[in-house]
This record gives C-alpha cells, structure tokens and sequence, in this order.
C-alpha cells in the first residue's frame, strides 16, 4: 500500500503541467516585480484554450492573464529543471501558493477569486484605446465569421481574413517603436497573434519571403507506424 501524499515533494509536475493565471490579488507582483509584462500573455475572450481543470479544450468566455509556458517542453517559464524550483518561489502567484496536488480543495478556493485582465494593468490613454481597437476588429467572433464564409466565398473571404492577420501582425510592429515598449509585451497587450491562433479554426499561415502570409489548412498529422 502507499502512503497518501500530504506534502509537497518537487517533482514539479504541476509546474510542468502548466503556468497559472494571474488574479486581482497578484497584481502588485507584476505593479512591483519580479513579474514583468514581457513574461506574460493574455487569453482574450473566444480563443481555443486547454482548461487543466478538465482535462479538455474549450472556447474561453473571459479574459485571462497568464504566465508565459516555455517553448522547449512546456511548464512555467519560472521554473528551474536543474534545481527543480520556482525561481520566484518567495513571490509566486497565488494559484501556485494554494496549489496542493493531494488536495485542490483551497486551489479552487482561491481559482473562483476575480481574474486579473489587461485594464488592471494598463493605465495609458493611448494604450487603452489601441486594446480597443484592436479588440473591436480582431475579437474572435468576427474571425470565426470571416473563416466560415471562406468555403462558400472563396478567394474574397480568404483576402479578408489574410486583411484581418495582417493588421494584427503590422500592429504588433507598429507599437513598440511608437511607444517605446518591450516587443515582447505585444502578447500581453493585444493577446496571441492571429497568425497563431489561426489554427482553431484548421488554417494555418505560412509567411512568404516577400513579407505577405499565404493562407492554407492546418496539415494533419501523419498517422504512426505500428510495429
């Protein structure tokens, strides 16, 4: 028989598994340090997400904040493989202070608290009303709108949707030397770029040399051998 787990072992599995989200009660980690904006993105309302709790994919009905995972196998960019810790351990987010793999009862506590988003961390006039704008012509219902006119439509609705990717990728370009910010902080401020994302939908963008992006169906992954 084995003993139930009543404390933390670091394995870091629930590090690896994935990053946490930023609520109202973390903000000052991010106002003060060590959280800069270039280390986190924003899941915007409408974008294909994986719930953790579930175990499942599912279309996000709001906005959320998270820590960004790393390219190279995934998990928290704050966690350190080496030392098998948190490299923020005395200023981690609260989901990772109520996180107890044998227990979720006070992480679900504290996951059902308000949910950081992108107004409680920008304060600029001008930064808000770029949010807007973009949010107002690149929200995920009007994508999936122009997507779904593409088989009836043709060549047209894919030049809207190539249209819509385009701005959104020029706009990322535009900002930074505009306002003097982190490139990096673009994923925070207008969320994923389409070029992305555009997968939920079974597209894929392949970008050109001269610049443009050619639009296509997401290739299907080839089956595995058996032996």
């Amino acid at each position: 028989m084995t003993t139930p787990r009543t404390h933390c072992i670091r394995c870091g599995e629930c590090c690896l598994r994935s990053s946490p989200s930023i609520q109202t009660a973390d903000l000052s980690l991010v106002y003060e340090g060590p959280i800069e904006r270039s280390k986190l993105y924003t899941l915007r309302v409408g974008e294909l997400v994986r719930d953790n709790l579930r175990g499942e994919l599912t279309v996000s009905n709001q906005e959320l904040i998270k820590i960004r995972e790393r390219e190279e196998g995934g998990g928290c960019i704050f966690y350190d493989d080496e030392q098998k810790a948190c490299t923020i351990y005395e200023n981690r987010p609260i989901q990772c202070r109520a996180l107890a793999c044998w227990d979720e009862r006070e992480f679900m506590r504290v996951y059902a608290r308000p949910k950081a988003d992108r107004r409680d961390l920008y304060r600029d006039r001008v930064l808000l009303e770029i949010m807007a704008e973009h949010e107002k012509r690149c929200n995920y219902r009007e994508l999936e709108q122009k997507v779904r006119r593409i088989p009836a439509e043709g060549e047209p609705a894919v030049e809207e949707v190539i249209e819509l990717l385009r701005f959104d990728h020029n706009l990322r370009l535009l900002i930074p030397r505009k306002v003097n910010m982190d490139p990096a902080e673009m994923d925070l401020l207008l969320g994923r770029p389409l070029t992305e994302t555009i997968t939920m939908f079974g597209l894929q963008v392949i970008p050109q040399p001269e610049g443009g992006f050619f639009l296509t169906t997401l290739e299907a992954p080839e089956p595995k051998k058996e032996t």
